[in-house]
């Protein structure tokens, strides 16, 4: 870290540089991921939004879920790649704050998102004569805008605490912006950062992360005593949510100890390869997993590629 406050507008993204010796294959690999994403993620939103038999709790947590990826996804995408191709390695400061803001709005976003899926299911499958009660379209939209106003106010005063840092120092060891790299640049004290940013992510992340935990296992232990055929459905449902959970946590869990367990001592290529996971696959693999695996989505994706065809 270089010593004084600075005074540059712009920060390095070091992660650039380890990628720039590749960057004919990175930046076709990446058009590529970002492109399948985004039109896999606009294609499910389409095919829910225009047909009524699709018009339930969980089609729209789904729906949710990849414009949700959309976002997080060209926070992030597009900037690597044009800086990879034109050999750009900086970013302005108001420039990583907000994308760090992005990063950190989407993965709240996707976990409530997933914490709801998981209480759409406990309902359906322990409480189905209540659910159309409990949790009714108008229930999950409500829902998701008021923890959207939430989570606006609760990351704007994580922006304030964080733009108000002088910087010592303009390298960040990645390639794109968290609020961590942010702020262990800073002159000053952070510890006002730091427990902020820990109550944060314990009291949201933690309470979300009990919701699903509690909701899938009392839907597998209801599920036992289920017929056969109604079982398999439920336990492949399951395993498709639990399948993209899985993807999304472990990815943002790796990001989140490559702070905590010596972050300052590893290379710039850890810091890469530890980050790149939580970024890169959900955005591509939720839509393709529940394009896939979820069967209505699937019959009437297939029924509009058929009308394009016949057309």
């Amino acid at each position: 870290m270089e010593n004084g406050s600075t005074t540059m507008k712009d920060l390095q993204l070091l992660g650039l540089q380890e990628m720039e010796g590749l960057k004919y294959f990175y930046c076709p690999l990446l058009s590529v991921i970002y492109l399948c994403s985004l039109m896999l993620s606009i294609l499910i939103a389409f095919v829910v939004s225009t047909n009524r038999s699709l018009h339930e709790p969980m089609y729209i947590l789904i729906c949710n879920l990849v414009l949700n990826g959309i976002v997080g996804s060209s926070s992030f995408f597009p900037k690597l790649v044009t800086d990879l191709w034109t050999s750009s390695k900086t970013i302005s400061r108001d420039g990583c704050l907000t994308q760090s803001v992005f990063i950190m709005d989407c993965a709240f976003f996707e976990m409530m998102t997933f914490s709801l899926m998981a209480y759409d299911r406990y309902l359906a499958v322990c409480h189905p004569l209540h659910y159309n009660v409990l949790m009714t379209n108008a229930t999950v939209i409500k829902v998701l805008i008021s923890f959207s106003v939430a989570l606006f106010l609760l990351l704007l005063v994580t922006f304030l605490l964080t733009i108000r840092l002088p910087l010592c120092g303009t390298q960040i060891k990645n390639i794109f912006c968290d609020n961590n790299s942010i702020f262990i640049l800073a002159c000053t004290d952070t510890s006002v950062n730091n427990i902020y940013g820990t109550i944060l992510a314990i009291g949201l992340l933690g309470s979300m992360l009990i919701i699903i935990v509690f909701s899938y296992v009392r839907t597998y232990i209801a599920c036992l005593g289920l017929s056969k055929e109604s079982r398999h459905k439920v336990l492949y449902t399951l395993a498709t949510h639990l399948i993209i959970f899985s993807v999304f946590f472990l990815g943002f869990f790796f990001m989140f100890i490559r702070h905590r367990v010596g972050s300052m001592n590893l290379p710039v290529s850890a810091h890469v390869g530890l980050s790149m996971p939580a970024l890169v696959v959900p955005p591509l693999m939720n839509p393709l997993i529940f394009g896939v695996r979820t069967k209505a989505l699937k019959i009437k994706m297939g029924h509009l590629f058929k009308s394009w065809i016949d057309f």
